[in-house]
């Protein structure tokens, strides 16, 4: 199976542009790069039933984040907001940049 290309990493600011959290930000907990997926801290929670592993956990209905779609985040820049990823190539390094204002991401 392919691989899906992605430029955003672990511990990115991102916001949702599509779906029921349209507008939501938060930052990037794990990227599924084989099915193309994001785990974005306090977005898409879904109630789940846990079953209690311990004699001290708490079973129950717990809330939890689900994966939403790499199509449907944004990176967020700290200067223009919402932007899409350029590269720029320094000496030997290769650089994420804002495409809007150029700013280092």
């Amino acid at each position: 199976m392919d691989e899906f290309k992605c430029k955003l990493r672990k511990e990115d600011q991102v916001q949702v542009i599509a779906g029921k959290n349209r507008g939501k930000q938060g930052k990037v907990i794990m990227i599924d790069r084989a099915k193309g997926r994001a785990i974005v801290a306090g977005v898409n929670m879904v109630k789940k039933a846990q079953k209690k592993r311990k004699q001290t956990d708490r079973g129950g209905i717990v809330e939890i984040e689900a994966p939403i779609d790499l199509s449907n985040v944004m990176i967020v820049c700290r200067k223009c907001g919402p932007t899409r990823i350029g590269y720029k190539i320094e000496g030997d390094a290769k650089k994420r940049v804002c495409r809007k204002c150029g700013e280092a991401l």
